[in-house]
Parts: structure tokens; C-alpha cells; sequence
């Protein structure tokens, strides 16, 4: 196993955690349902293959760096044909973000087959690969030297992460914590009937959380692992979306913050972006980058998405995270920071892959002051406000 050369370029921040090829068939216009698509023994004509990569390393730090933020990318890959599209592919970025990658000979790199048809909902065909051996030995926090935040992605599809309890996950959030970091989290949806799907993750955040400043899942993820009876009965009950309400993102939210985290970022999809931070002014004070704390505390808010043209929604996610790190380190408000990552996260949409449609973030920007078109909020949010002049929602008393 070997490290690409150690980087000379300072970073802003770190990216580390799961990273794969993404191969991704393009489809026409109208190419009926996934069931249609689906049958066995059809023949499916598609377009020309998207090869990209894949995972929050790529998709989190590529967008960070295409929006004009220092960045180094922290990821494990095999030493194979796979392996070796992911580095051509990144270093046609920039040579540099190959530094921090970690090539080992004996595995396999990690691939997935993204069916992304327009219009309809993704399915994911995924080999982990050396995503499942990486640890924490694999994070070099000595490389992170100068960088102001360390983000870790998707550790439910990294085997060793969510094993022993989160033993590795909790020791990679706190080096990068007690090396001064702020750190930041995503998560991954996993596959139920997988093992990842059987984790016991509510005691394993319990114990990874205190050490997490900006954790940052989707209300499906996040569900999915806190309350399942629940998260089934929803799911039964027809789409997720139409059942969420205020209070649902609330109780979620605060669940969290009471196992530690600074500030909640709820991924909701078409429906926009929500954030709850802490009303404990001393939890925020080692947050250097969240000045004044003032506007910070106790901070309820609920940004919808963008209008655009939906190519393919294959990282939208990690997009946004992107956007929202970003006005992190440009010192925005509560309010402009979540807004921006909205933004960011509708520019992915517009192309097929993950990161090609994310632009500079004075570009972004430019989108939004010029009047970029909101999207409609249709979840139910009772005793919230209005806000016209930001066009966001503001949480009950705010």
C-alpha cells in the first residue's frame, strides 16, 4: 500500500472517506419507468457512458475545489484499471488532488453502475472495495496541517467504519478534532438487507457525534438509522415528503444536537435544505469560523431548492454540503450559507454526472442575485414564517 506523494499545496479543506468510479449509461428523454427499464431479458438501447468518480471524496471535494476552496482529497483505491481512472480523472482537475490518495496494490478499487433515467429516482449497483479496509491509520492528519475543516463522507458504505461500534469512524473525528478541525460528517443510505443496513446506529452516533461540528444526512438516512419502526411506517405510507412536517425535522434535529452535534443540515431533496444549530453558546465557541456566534445560536431554517432543467441528480448531496462548507470558510450567515449550498446543490443537477455543473461560487452567485426562481416548499410548517426578503422559511419564535 502506498501514498501519492505528499502534497506542498496548502488546503482549506480536507475531504475524506469513500471513493468509487461511477460508470453512468445516458438515457433519452423518455425511456419509460425503472420497472420498464428493469425486466430481465430486455434489451435497453442508451446513450454514450458518463465515467466519473464517485463517492463524497470526489463528489464533496471536487465541488469544493470547483468552487474556487483549497481542498485535499483523502481516499483509498485499489491498485488496478479502476484504480487508475480514478486518479487521471481527479488529477485532470488538478495534479494535486491525487496527493492524498492512498493506492493499495492487493484490492480493488470501488466501482458503481448509476441507473439515472430523467425524471425518475436513481438505483445504485455499488462494490465498496478498499472503501471497506480503510481506517483511521488512513487518514494522515499531519497533511491536514493549516486546513480549517475536515469533512468525512458515507461511512455506512465503509465497512470498518461502522463495525465495533463506530470504533474507527469515532477515532477519525476526534484526531481531526483535537487536531483543531472543524469537522464535518455525511452519511449514506445503506442497503437494508446488507450489513450495513443491521447496524445498531443510533448507540454508534451516540458515540461518534460529540465529535462532529456540522453533521450533515438526509431526513431518509437519518431516519433510517434513529427510528426505523417510524421510518418504515412513513415509508409505507406512501411518499416520504408528503408525510414530513416541522415538527418531524425538529424532533430529529434536536435529538441530535443532544448527542452533540454544533449544527444539524437536513437534506430533503426538491424540497430544499434544513438547519437547526444549538442554543449552547459555549458548544459554538471553538467554531472560529462561525463569527459572530450571535447570528449562529439557536438558528432554525429551512431553504427550498432552485428552479433548473433535472439532467441527472447523481450527487446533488454532496454538491450542496460543498456549497454549504464553502460559505462556511466565506464567512456568510446562517441564512446565505444555507442558501448557497441549495444553489450549488441545483447546479449539480443540470449535468449527468456529479461535480461538471457545479461553476465558481461568484458564479453561483450571480445566479442568485439576478433572481434564480425558487422552488415551491410543500411540506407542512406550521407556525413558521415566511421570509421574502431571503425567500426562506424561518422555524417557529425565529
Amino acid at each position: 500500500m502506498m501514498g501519492i506523494q505528499m502534497s506542498e499545496h496548502p488546503a482549506d479543506v480536507v475531504v475524506a472517506g469513500h471513493i468509487c468510479l461511477d460508470v453512468i449509461p445516458t438515457f433519452p428523454e423518455r425511456v419509460g419507468s425503472l420497472n420498464s427499464i428493469l425486466t430481465p431479458g430486455k434489451l435497453v438501447n442508451v446513450g454514450p457512458v458518463v465515467t466519473a468518480t464517485g463517492g463524497a471524496v470526489s463528489n464533496t471535494g471536487l465541488a469544493l475545489h470547483r468552487l474556487g476552496i483549497r481542498t485535499r482529497l483523502m481516499g483509498k483505491i485499489g491498485g488496478d484499471l479502476f484504480g487508475s481512472a480514478i486518479l487521471d480523472i481527479v488529477r485532470s482537475h488538478d495534479e494535486s488532488l491525487v496527493e492524498g490518495m492512498i493506492v493499495s496494490e492487493d484490492e480493488a478499487s470501488s466501482y458503481t453502475v448509476v441507473i439515472s433515467p430523467p425524471g425518475v429516482d436513481r438505483i445504485f449497483l455499488h462494490c465498496p472495495g478498499a472503501n471497506d479496509t480503510f481506517g483511521a491509520t488512513d487518514v494522515d492528519i499531519t497533511a491536514a496541517a493549516g486546513a480549517r475543516i475536515f469533512h468525512f463522507g458515507y461511512p455506512p458504505l465503509m465497512r470498518r467504519m461502522y463495525q465495533a461500534g463506530g470504533e474507527e469512524l469515532s477515532g477519525v473525528m476526534r484526531q481531526a478534532k483535537h487536531a483543531g478541525l472543524i469537522t464535518s460528517l455525511d452519511m449514506a443510505y445503506p442497503d437494508p438487507d446488507s450489513e450495513a443496513g443491521r447496524v445498531a446506529w443510533e448507540p454508534l452516533l451516540e458515540r461518534v457525534l460529540p465529535d462532529v461540528d456540522f453533521f450533515l444526512p438526509s431526513l431518509e438516512e437519518i431516519l433510517f438509522m434513529m427510528e426505523r419502526p417510524r421510518f418504515d411506517a412513513l415509508m409505507a405510507a406512501g411518499p416520504l415528503m408528503e408525510q414530513v412536517d416541522g415538527a418531524l425535522l425538529r424532533d430529529v434535529a434536536a435529538r441530535l444536537i443532544d448527542m452533540g452535534v454544533a449544527v444539524v443540515v437536513l437534506k430533503l431533496g426538491d424540497q430544499g435544505l434544513y438547519l437547526r444549530t444549538t442554543g449552547d453558546r459555549k458548544r459554538l465557541d471553538s467554531l472560529d469560523l462561525l463569527r459572530p456566534l450571535e447570528r449562529w445560536l439557536d438558528q432554525e431554517l429551512l431553504a427550498p431548492g432552485f428552479r433548473t432543467k433535472v439532467v441527472g441528480a447523481t450527487g446533488a448531496g454532496d454538491c450542496a454540503i460543498a456549497g454549504f462548507l464553502a460559505g462556511i470558510m466565506k464567512g456568510l450567515s446562517p441564512a446565505d450559507t444555507l442558501i448557497g449550498a441549495a444553489a450549488v446543490g441545483a447546479c449539480n443537477v443540470e449535468s449527468a454526472d456529479a461535480t461538471s455543473g457545479v461553476p465558481h461560487w461568484d458564479v453561483v452567485w450571480q445566479r442568485i442575485r439576478q433572481g434564480w426562481p425558487r422552488l415551491e416548499t410543500s411540506l407542512r410548517l406550521d407556525g413558521w414564517q415566511w421570509d421574502s426578503h431571503r425567500f426562506m422559511w424561518l422555524g417557529p419564535g425565529r
